[in-house]
């Protein structure tokens, strides 16, 4: 490798890519005067439901109150159960846990990482209201066998969508594969609108449920039917949203050009395995994750630390199984023993795949791989 000083460079693990057209949209909401529950609103929902192909679509604050309000219009409560992987951010089981329901998680498949439907289906007790399916890095879950376990016991199948957007399994895109969808639009996503959620569906009832839960339970005229809630977006988040979507497929592209190049290098170094891609899912590499293999020449946390050395941006997605998290660990959670989901934790590292990410970064990282292995 030829002079180090000359070729080191740092390429951040995530960059929001934002330019002169979010800044004129959020210029627009603020010379308008009108800054909440306005027409940018109903246009950004108007638009996402017609990327997806959902009927109903309803933005949020962020994406921890989607799946809340998701899961408040599903009515689960105390005593309920709710199947989700153990392998994956933890607000994904914390929303079971805001309706006083009991997260039960589920193993994950060795190589793409999601949830494994086979351990879901042993999973599921008379108790079980939902399943709860992460799309992780970017790519689908099995959701056949994950819509043939949840109709046969006449459950709730909630995709939890949020690294997700543009995914396909079968040429659907996910948040309309299940009954309800949960999308986050956080600073690191594949598209964001800084903080910002978005719920999907098809069921007009669900939809009018999380309608007026997420507004203080009002009709419109100050009729407050239910307990409702404050998680509205705001008029420049959606702005910023529908800027952030005309974007979003051309941004996925970039992303799946990067992992592909990558993926040619280090299927040629020995110990290190690229992400798994399953034949019918169009993979949106929210996260490039790669497995570090016993027979690598070293541990996964000293290659990160190298790799960090010389100015690669990785991080670790995610270092323990939610179930060992100290929260999950005084609720009694600390005997849920998921092997595989285990064993991930300790071999997982996301590298670089923004869409700022260009080919002299993708060759500085294989080359700093070479000279590492």
């Amino acid at each position: 490798m030829k002079g180090e000083n000359e070729l080191k460079r740092t390429i951040p693990i995530a960059k929001p890519v934002l330019g002169r057209e979010e800044v004129e949209a959020v210029r627009r909401v603020f010379e308008s005067g009108v800054l909440v529950q306005g027409e940018r609103i109903k246009l950004f929902e108007k638009e996402f439901g017609e990327y997806i192909g959902v009927e109903h679509v309803v933005a949020v604050a962020n994406g921890t109150l989607a799946l809340d309000a998701a899961l408040k219009a599903l009515k689960l409560g105390s005593g309920d159960e709710v199947v989700t992987s153990a392998f994956s951010f933890v607000a994904s089981s914390n929303c079971v846990l805001y309706q006083g329901a009991k997260p039960v998680f589920a193993d994950i498949d060795p190589r793409t990482f999601n949830i494994d439907p086979l351990d879901v289906a042993e999973k599921i007790t008379a108790k079980t209201k939902a399943i709860i399916p992460v799309h992780l890095y970017g790519q689908p879950a099995e959701m056949d066998a994950l819509k043939e376990i949840a109709e046969g016991h006449r459950i709730a199948l909630v995709e939890d969508a949020a690294q997700a957007h543009g995914a396909e399994y079968e040429g659907r895109k996910v948040g309309g594969l299940g009954d309800i969808g949960c999308f986050s639009l956080y600073a690191t996503k594949n598209m964001t609108t800084g903080e910002g959620g978005i719920i999907t569906t098809n069921n007009r009832e669900l939809a009018r449920k999380v309608r007026l839960l997420i507004n203080h339970g009002d009709t419109g005229k100050y009729n407050h039917i239910i307990l409702g809630y404050n998680y509205r977006m705001s008029e420049a988040s959606a702005a910023v949203g529908s800027v952030q979507l005309k974007k979003l497929d051309r941004s996925n592209e970039i992303r799946r050009k990067n992992a592909s190049v990558l993926t040619r290098g280090i299927k040629k170094i020995s110990g290190l395995t690229p992400p798994y891609m399953e034949d019918n899912v169009k993979h949106v590499f929210y996260q490039y994750v790669i497995r570090v293999e016993e027979n690598y020449s070293m541990n996964r946390d000293k290659l990160a630390e190298l790799l960090r050395e010389k100015g690669v941006g990785v991080a670790v997605h995610y270092p323990t199984p939610v179930y060992e998290q100290p929260l999950y660990k005084k609720l009694g959670y600390g005997k849920a023993v998921c092997p595989t989901a285990e064993d991930a934790s300790k071999r997982v590292l996301s590298l670089p795949v923004h869409p700022s990410v260009d080919e002299d970064d993708i060759a500085y990282m294989l080359n700093v791989l070479k000279d590492i292995s």
